[in-house]
């Protein structure tokens, strides 16, 4: 475990000796300022609206505005997070610091555990800058603090699949704009899969293109709901990603 965690260590400093963990953090919260800007106008012009029809003026928080903003992050995301990846291998390999790390007496499991856990820390970091935003909602307003909870539980779940994909695609090569683009072709592949087909058929076909779906998982979470089903489908995702992951690398220690 102390070895892991040592990696992991590394890998997260790493992250801030160059800019990008600067960049990736002011990215995310300003993109997140300007989504929860939009959608905080929204809410308030449906309520105006109500009120001068006559209806309530108070409206659902977080249906109208908490949901849409985390709908909108977990787009964010789907193109982040595979810039954030993309070095963790390839970068490595370019280098030749690849050779050093497997000639050591650290295990296959224990170097991808240790990028995995480094890189998703990064990503808590992003989320939890985001809190201050959720803080002026409580400030403000009375918003539900059990959709919020799940649906942040739902983007981490989401973004570390998306960081199990991004460790995978640069464990197989030494070209980190490769690796990115590749990360992000498959993510966005998973994301879209459950739009192939005729949702109306029920054929099992499309019944399993929509449980493969990245993104269909994620929308009960945004409605506060936490089903075990999903909870079961981003764990086995993640572990099934690193799974491929230590093969990769293993592959990788045999030919060196």
């Amino acid at each position: 475990m102390r070895n892991i965690l040592t990696i992991a260590l590394k890998e997260l400093r790493s992250y801030f000796v160059s800019p990008m963990a600067y960049v990736a953090i002011g990215f995310f919260v300003f993109i997140y300022g300007y989504f929860f800007v939009v959608s905080l106008n929204f809410m308030v012009r449906v309520s105006m609206q109500a009120g001068m029809m006559g209806g309530p003026q108070a409206i659902n928080v977080n249906e109208y505005m908490v949901r849409p903003l985390l709908g909108n992050m977990a787009v964010v995301m789907l193109f982040l997070l595979p810039a954030l990846t993309g070095r963790s291998y390839a970068e490595e390999k370019r280098s030749g610091t690849i050779e050093l790390l497997l000639s050591s007496p650290l295990t296959g499991p224990q170097i991808i555990l240790g990028k995995y856990l480094g890189a998703l820390a990064l990503f808590t970091l992003m989320l939890g800058v985001t809190f201050v935003h959720v803080g002026v909602l409580f400030l403000y307003g009375e918003p539900e603090l059990g959709p919020i909870l799940s649906g942040y539980l739902g983007l981490w779940l989401m973004g570390g699949a998306f960081i199990s994909v991004g460790l995978l695609i640069s464990s197989m090569t030494k070209n980190q704009t490769v690796a990115v683009v590749g990360a992000f072709g498959t993510a966005l592949m998973l994301w879209i899969v459950s739009w192939i087909g005729d949702p109306s058929s029920g054929s099992t076909t499309t019944e399993v293109l929509a449980y493969l779906s990245i993104l269909d998982h994620f929308d009960d979470f945004s409605k506060g709901v936490i089903d075990t089903k999903h909870l079961a489908y981003y764990l086995s995702f993640i572990t099934f990603g690193l799974f491929l992951t230590a093969r990769s690398v293993d592959s990788e220690r045999w030919r060196g």
